[in-house]
């Protein structure tokens, strides 16, 4: 049976690889022969030099993906099938036993791969970022970012580890069911406390100062009966050009937020169709749906590991013998680490769930702005994010939340006729 689930394994993450390879590789050809031309559809708007800046800063970060993907496998079958988790147990069981070791071991794992991550993430920031212009970040930001972000997960998940263990060894065969109403609630919790403590931390947030925009944006707030705890804007510009504008928190506690280089590009009018967009989101109930399905995946993932638990051919298919000596730490890193490779045929339907949403929300703010303050705002925002206007049909397909330029833009253009 081990020999079974290592072949399945193996299997399964071999063609994930293979169709995400593929797929990079389409959309790398795609882009490059569309290089040239502007479509016939922004040819107005959008100069020759900005879409070659897309095309081109899209094929670096694909080829970046690659590599990484080729570190991220590597890692995985290093950890697994190569031993790595096994050597890591043995050296925690011998310092360590419980609830530690399982803290420990977990810990252990996270460093790493957070070890494996950090020269990546400063190669997209200093290399790719900066040579195409979007890099405002300081290495001494990059490293104080580094670790305030270490320094909250110890101090956030060291308790919630210990929880799901305890739950673990304490609640008995439904042990899963326990685990997975405590993450529900710390999900939730955690919805409310990052607009006010968490994200405080990276970044300032300043209200939206008087004038024009906030006009406008608080008569659309009243025209669509939206509270929020007020409207700020983020200093995003000592990171990154790009910009953006979001909502934060959960029921009385949300936030609006504008990257401060949003306002800076877009005009009031435009701003007021992109934040029309975003409460279209809230409208619809898209942020509880998407927190609905996420518990229900969540519940069904833990439910099939609470089956695993105990199976000895799991841990010796993924290369750690004796399952006895190794419990359930070792049992929820092993499902964690795998379970990519089997849920990758998901990814599209994902993908798909969400641009449904995009042209919902899409029509919401046509209905309450004007929709072509938004194609407006939207083009600007292609060109200034060097976001390319010729994806691969079919990566796309499978990858992005967000429709392609050409199909939103359209839809909108009809809204607007």
């Amino acid at each position: 049976m081990a020999d079974t689930f290592t072949s399945l394994f193996l299997a399964a993450l071999a063609l994930s690889v293979t169709v995400r390879i593929w797929l990079a590789r389409r959309h790398i050809r795609h882009v490059r022969a569309h290089r040239e031309t502007v479509p016939a559809g922004f040819a107005e708007r959008i100069p020759l030099a900005a879409h070659w800046k897309a095309a081109d800063y899209t094929v670096a970060r694909v080829r970046f993906g690659l590599a990484g993907l080729a570190v991220e496998t590597a890692l995985l079958l290093a950890l697994t099938l190569g031993g790595g988790l096994a050597a890591l147990s043995a050296f925690w069981s011998a310092h360590a036993d419980g609830l530690w070791y399982g803290l420990a071991l977990i810990l252990s794992v996270l460093a790493i791969s957070g070890a494996v991550d950090v020269p990546l993430s400063a190669w997209r920031q200093f290399v790719i970022e900066e040579r195409f212009g979007f890099n405002r970040m300081t290495p001494a930001l990059f490293v104080a970012d580094l670790a305030k972000g270490a320094a909250l997960g110890s101090a956030i998940g060291t308790p919630l580890v210990l929880a799901v263990l305890w739950l673990m060894a304490a609640m008995g065969g439904l042990w899963w069911l326990y685990v997975w109403a405590f993450w529900s609630a710390f999900n939730l919790l955690l919805l409310f406390v990052y607009p006010t403590w968490i994200a405080p931390l990276f970044n300032k947030f300043a209200p939206l100062a008087d004038g024009e925009t906030k006009t406008r944006v608080e008569a659309l707030l009243a025209r669509c009966g939206f509270r929020s705890e007020g409207l700020f804007v983020m200093d995003g510009s000592k990171r990154s050009a790009h910009g953006n504008a979001y909502f934060t928190g959960f029921g009385n506690n949300k936030r609006i937020v504008f990257f401060d280089t949003l306002l800076e590009r877009l005009q009031p009018a435009e701003i007021e169709a992109v934040l029309a967009h975003e409460l279209g989101h809230f409208r619809h109930r898209h942020v509880q749906q998407r927190i609905a399905l996420m518990f229900a995946a969540s519940l069904a993932f833990l439910a099939v590991l609470g089956q695993l638990v105990d199976a000895p051919w799991f841990f010796a298919g993924l290369g750690v013998a004796d399952a006895a000596a190794h419990g359930q730490a070792m049992a929820l890193v092993l499902f964690f680490l795998a379970l990519p490779a089997f849920t990758f045929p998901l990814t599209p339907l994902g993908s798909l769930l969400s641009r449904r949403n995009e042209f919902e929300a899409d029509r919401y703010a046509a209905a309450h702005a004007r929709a072509d303050d938004l194609v407006r705002a939207l083009v600007k925002l292609y060109e200034d994010n060097a976001a390319t206007l010729t994806p691969d049909p079919l990566h796309s397909l499978f990858y992005d939340s967000h429709p392609p330029a050409a199909i939103r833009i359209a839809r909108l253009q009809q809204a607007d006729a």
